[in-house]
């Protein structure tokens, strides 16, 4: 008998991949559910991503909230939601990824948009990640998590959820904490800098927490009238003293708050299926600082906020089996950020020379969006098509800008059999540029960083791609091309130890690339998992000033496997090798580095010891490797000590940790 057993795709980082259930993986979008149930180790969903989805690469940024990168892409390039409501965060040095505002165990189901097929969201120039948290139940079911591991890691979850045929209601709570961990040559984060030599912490910090992190989610869905329903929901994050030891400041804290209320009308007529009115609000309150580093009598502080306003109105139709959604997306964001200098002996705050890191941004979208569904016998086309307009202003005195652009896409699938299909796309995604990227202001000069006059990026996308499933084993391999107009780039400019001005740029390029993922069933309780992605990023031209035309931040190849053995009452062991090619194609006039090939080796053991009650044992890097998986493109602001020396951060050395999962 076929079992289906859940894919270990491409790990990156120290945790062994969680039981996460990937399930189908079409032109535009890996779908991976089960979240909450099996992130064993980590409430990071980066981590989780990246453990289960071929396309994606993990950014190490400290030993939580890290960044995602999907096809080498990331910042605005990619798009988050939760529950719909669009996330961004607020350091422009990408302390609190929209990713870190939500935790693992709070998530249900997650799709991974690869490619411009997005068109119900704003933005969706090259991916994007729809993030589905945990629906309440009529039932009264509930679950409680305790993880520990090296390094003193400490997480506590909890849910319940119940109700009636009025209201059902579902709460989550998280806490969780570390030490700073070890890598492989058993160095701290703090250490790692110490043998840097620049930014170093103080004694009194030396060997503070990593990290505290604390998350609380809570649902209403309150039926009015039959197949009416109003679905509110509150989601609050609060990490407090978290280290980023390869940057110059770490964050004293980093406050969001999610949003939501919805009106779902379902069933309204034989043609009208569903009417969903969506408002949603997000911020974010993120003071990033030098005092655990900075030993004169006064410590700088660039505190940053940013809001997310948005109302969407969806309207689905099924007409003469063609399904229509018509819809109309607008939205809000606000950003700002200032800096300022505090004495370390009175704690009074004193304005900063240059007091604006950005002026108060805003940016406004408003857009209409359609898409059509029809399925011709073994034939399947799904069309979609967006209008933007975006207005972007600002109190700094800077140029305002107004942009337009139309998305559309075109998705087909042919079913050649039970066991075999083949699926093509074509999209055209537009992204505008964001406040950073047009206003930022240097500290140290006060001058524009940003460029006031960025034209929006153009990214039109060739997709095509073959899967199998059958007794015998699973396989998708899926391939792609990326053209990219005036994609926004960061060039790194040094004059002596002033930071010029005007660092973005808009360029043309292109993104290539291939992914794979296999399951061999080779027994009824053994079955071996395969993963792999490579990609290739090329400027059409080198930047002013510079020779090389390798794009930044396009990992190598890289790819694990995995032997999973099943035994008694579906628990399981599994032996998984990770590896990545050497780092070579790097653009090294923009601050990259050659950076080695490693190969890691994780074991794990989940045992079901009953139906309510399962444990997790795992060791991850057995052989205690010393590696990297990100590099240091310029477009972060890392520690250097000169034009090519650039601190890289390592991965944790070896790891071992227990889970506990009780369920009722």
């Amino acid at each position: 008998m076929k079992k289906i057993i859940p894919l270990s795709l491409l790990a990156v980082s120290y945790l062994v991949a969680n039981d996460l259930q990937v399930d189908t993986i079409n032109v535009e979008s890996t779908v991976i559910s089960e979240v909450a149930e099996n992130a064993q180790t980590s409430a990071d969903v980066a981590k989780a991503l990246s453990d289960k989805v071929p396309s994606i690469d993990m950014n190490r940024r400290s030993g939580i909230a890290n960044d995602i990168y999907i096809r080498g892409q990331k910042r605005d390039n990619i798009v988050v939601e939760v529950d719909g409501t669009k996330v961004c965060g607020a350091c422009p040095n990408r302390m609190d990824p929209p990713t870190s505002h939500i935790v693992a165990n709070q998530v249900d189901k997650i799709t991974v948009i690869e490619g411009p097929y997005d068109v119900e969201s704003f933005g969706v120039l090259s991916g994007g990640v729809k993030i589905e948290t945990k629906k309440p139940t009529k039932d009264l079911k509930g679950s409680i998590n305790l993880g520990f591991g090296a390094w003193n890691y400490r997480k506590f979850g909890a849910t319940v959820s119940g109700g009636n045929d009025f209201i059902r209601m579902i709460a989550t709570v998280s806490d969780e904490s570390s030490d700073q961990y070890k890598d492989g040559n058993g160095d701290t984060l703090a250490e790692q800098v110490d043998n840097y030599g620049t930014s170093t912490y103080l004694p009194q910090y030396h060997d503070t927490l990593a990290y505290k992190k604390k998350s609380a989610m809570a649902k209403a869905y309150i039926s009015t009238f039959e197949n009416q329903e109003l679905r509110l929901s509150v989601t609050a994050n609060r990490s407090d003293n978290i280290l980023y030891p390869s940057s110059k400041m770490d964050a004293k804290y980093d406050d969001s708050n999610i949003y939501s209320a919805e009106y779902n009308i379902d069933s309204i007529n034989d043609n009208f299926t569903n009417l969903n009115l969506q408002y949603y609000h997000s911020d974010v309150d993120h003071p990033m600082d030098t005092r655990f580093r900075t030993t004169t009598p006064m410590y700088m502080t660039n505190h940053l906020k940013t809001n997310m306003d948005g109302l969407k109105l969806k309207n689905t139709f099924d007409i003469t089996g063609h399904e229509l959604l018509l819809g109309l997306d607008t939205s809000k964001r606000t950003w700002e950020g200032e800096y300022y200098r505090t004495s370390t002996i009175t704690g009074v705050d004193t304005p900063h020379t240059y007091p604006v890191s950005i002026p108060k941004t805003e940016t406004e979208n408003a857009a209409i969006f359609a898409k059509l569904k029809k399925a011709y016998g073994d034939f399947n086309v799904e069309l979609g098509a967006r209008y933007d307009n975006t207005k972007i202003t600002n109190n700094g005195g800077y140029t305002n800008n107004d942009y337009s652009g139309f998305n559309a896409n075109v998705i087909t699938t042919y079913n050649i059999n039970k066991e075999n299909k083949i699926f093509a796309g074509f999209g055209q995604a537009y992204r505008v540029p964001d406040a950073r990227e047009l206003y930022f202001i240097s500290s140290m000069t006060g001058n524009l960083v940003g460029s006031e006059t960025l034209e929006q990026t153009k990214n039109q996308e060739v997709d095509l791609g073959y899967e199998t499933d059958n007794q015998y084993f699973k396989l998708k391999a899926k391939a792609f091309y990326s053209m990219l107009d005036n994609y926004i780039y960061y060039q790194k400019q040094i004059n002596g130890t002033a930071i010029m001005m005007n660092n973005f740029k808009n360029i043309n390029a292109s993104i290539y690339g291939a992914e794979l993922s296999a399951s061999i069933y080779a027994t009824d309780d053994i079955t071996i998992d395969m993963g792999a992605s490579y990609k290739v990023g090329k400027k059409d031209e080198a930047l002013i000033g510079q020779t090389d035309t390798d794009l930044a931040d396009i990992a190598p190849l890289r790819g694990n496997i995995a032997v999973n053995y099943e035994y008694i009452n579906n628990s399981m062991a599994t032996l998984e090798v990770q590896a990545s090619d050497r780092w070579d194609k790097i653009d090294s006039d923009n601050g990259e580095q050659e950076i080695a090939g490693w190969a890691v080796v994780n074991a794990k053991v989940k045992h079901a010891v009953n139906k309510k009650f399962d444990l997790t044992i795992g060791l991850n890097n057995i052989f205690d490797v010393t590696y990297a998986v990100n590099n240091t493109y310029a477009d972060l602001t890392l520690l250097t000590g000169g034009a090519t020396d650039i601190m890289i951060l390592n991965e944790p050395g070896r790891y071992f940790y227990t889970n506990l999962d009780f369920k009722f």
